[in-house]
């Protein structure tokens, strides 16, 4: 597969992916077509050496395995992890508001967004819907809107002339997306709104009651490779679908000799902490379940940990060439310079020496270049889910990712080489 080849797959997984469910459901047809098979985490597993598999929970994370031919309590688990969400705006659970002629609805900020891009964008909406049908059954389903039905104007600068020297965005008076004019015959329902498309989509027709919804909306324009010479990737929620679809590419593409494992959590956005979270008990079952396959000794399951090693992978931070001042001067990643290596000695990420010393020994080995970012120690540090699992497995880890400018932005920026790049890597990594 070419640079290129990847890069327009990525494009379809991104504009397939407009929430962490749909996210999940891309990975899942990316691994049905590859032979995975799936489990349900209600049923007693039967796995086989050299089988590959996956389980979800939620619909909104993903755990994939490839058991291997080794031995998995000598050799552990080749594993790399990344987070299904990204900050958005989520819909609230009675949202609808109707003011001075017009249809609006209620949302909440989800995560750490930057509130000033989602101005002025065509917005469309997306999540999970759960129903009641007409015999009372309880379901749920995936919808995604597509067409752009919402948008969030900005106000004329006639109205507001300071904005240019001091600006702070109330997020529950200036996000409410605008969706129509009001009908002064008609109430605008959303709940019919959504049952209409759950009939069209998914087909329910017996489809009765709304009964919740978890529904983002999230800026209708494709992705994009953009630039002169066509260098970068310009899309919604590189951070961190990016990482999702390289490391599912590798595990699909590398099934081995060693056991092999990725995770796709949610949450990380908002702290980890849930069922499907990387705080949660997710990944510790799953690692119990396949410990189990193969042993039933007391100390199984800290033998595999042991021996086993950890990617996490979320995006960096490309030094801005506006903004060159908010990185230390010895560590400014450039977008298209190779994987991003992260360090951080209040443990903000995970890498440690031995972590380091690995990842960059397969980076020399596959002829990638490889960079390290560092925060300024004026500056706060963000996180990743790379300290969060090392904490509750004890799995030697090292955080890294493709540089990126804009994160957290609802438009993002990629280099369009690093993604194959950090993919060869990650292949060879579940290999060694």
């Amino acid at each position: 597969m070419t640079a290129s080849q990847f890069n327009q797959d990525l494009l379809q997984f991104l504009q397939q992916s407009p929430t962490a469910f749909h996210a999940v459901s891309s990975m899942k047809v990316l691994l049905d077509a590859a032979k995975f098979e799936a489990l349900n985490e209600s049923e007693s597993w039967d796995l086989q050496p050299n089988k590959s598999y996956y389980v979800t929970r939620n619909d909104s994370a993903l755990i994939a395995f490839h058991t291997g031919r080794r031995d998995i309590l000598q050799h552990g688990l080749r594993m790399t992890g990344a987070h299904t969400d990204s900050p958005c705006l989520k819909v609230k659970p009675n949202p609808v508001i109707e003011k001075n002629g017009y249809v609006q609805l209620g949302v909440e900020v989800y995560g750490g967004a930057l509130y000033s891009p989602w101005f002025d964008r065509d917005l469309s909406l997306a999540g999970r819907v759960n129903f009641q049908t007409r015999s009372g059954a309880l379901k749920s389903t995936l919808i995604d809107v597509v067409d752009p039905i919402a948008i969030i104007p900005s106000l004329a600068i006639h109205l507001f002339r300071g904005v240019h020297d001091s600006r702070t965005i109330n997020p529950q008076k200036e996000l409410m997306p605008v969706l129509q004019i009001g009908q002064s015959r008609k109430k605008f329902s959303f709940d019919e709104f959504l049952l209409s498309l759950i009939r069209k989509q998914a087909g329910n027709r017996s489809a009765s009651k709304i009964l919740a919804h978890e529904l983002y909306f999230y800026d209708s324009q494709a992705p994009a490779l953009v630039g002169l010479n066509k260098e970068f990737i310009a899309s919604a929620r590189l951070d961190n679908l990016l990482s999702c679809y390289v490391a599912c590419h590798s595990l699909i593409k590398s099934k081995g000799d060693y056991a092999s494992l990725l995770v796709c959590n949610d949450h990380e956005e908002v702290g980890s902490a849930s069922t499907s979270g990387a705080q949660g008990p997710f990944l510790k079952s799953v690692l119990e379940r396949i410990t189990a396959s193969v042993t039933d000794d007391s100390d199984g399951l800290q033998r595999v940990t042991t021996n086993s090693n950890f990617l996490s992978i979320d995006n960096a931070h490309g030094v801005h060439p506006n903004y060159v001042e908010k990185h230390d001067d010895k560590h400014r990643p450039v977008l298209n310079g190779g994987p991003v290596i992260k360090l951080n000695a209040n443990q903000r990420y995970a890498s440690n020496s031995d972590s380091v010393a690995l990842f960059k020994s397969i980076c020399n080995q596959m002829k990638v270049p490889s960079q390290a970012f560092a925060m300024r120690n004026d500056m706060g540090c963000g996180s990743t889910i790379g300290p969060i699992t090392a904490t509750e497995t004890g799995i030697t880890t090292v955080d890294i990712g493709v540089a990126t400018f804009a994160m957290h932005s609802i438009r993002e920026l990629a280099g369009a080489k690093d993604p194959f790049a950090l993919a060869k890597v990650v292949s060879a990594f579940y290999k060694r």
